[in-house]
């Protein structure tokens, strides 16, 4: 009769142990969820402003085309329509495609020829990504 006192006090113990860890785990779970969604959302918008920034400069430029064919050179013309096809196959509904970064990356260095190939000097600045940045800003 002894044993089973003490058997009960063990089991309760080991029964208190996992509901805790459960209540644990899905606590944790939840609040990853959470955090991932608010990561998820903050780097889709800087993303999106960055692909909107460069999608602006091809439609401008474009258009300069459109009304004067000889304003840039054909390596400038060239360079204008690799970026729109960049941008065109950037995967925005396939956030964990392979293939993000490879095309952003190409983007960024396509832009950077062409502005240097139109001798213009500009530059996408997004946001400011940390408190430093936003001192430099004058913020």
């Amino acid at each position: 009769m002894d044993d089973d006192i003490f058997d009960s006090s063990l089991n309760l113990e080991e029964a208190h142990l996992k509901e805790g860890f459960n209540e644990g785990y899905k606590d944790g779970l939840d609040s990853g969820k959470e955090d991932g969604k608010q990561v998820g959302l903050k780097t889709g918008f800087e993303i999106g402003e960055e692909l909107g920034f460069y999608k602006g400069c091809v439609d401008i430029w474009n258009s300069v085309i459109h009304v004067d064919p000889t304003q840039f050179s054909s390596r400038v013309q060239k360079g204008i329509k690799q970026m729109e096809e960049l941008i065109e196959k950037y995967p925005v509904m396939e956030p964990e495609n392979e293939n993000v970064h490879e095309i952003m990356d190409g983007l960024r260095l396509k832009f950077k020829a062409v502005c240097a190939s139109m001798g213009v000097k500009l530059e996408y600045n997004g946001y400011p990504k940390s408190s430093s940045d936003a001192n430099e800003m004058g913020f």
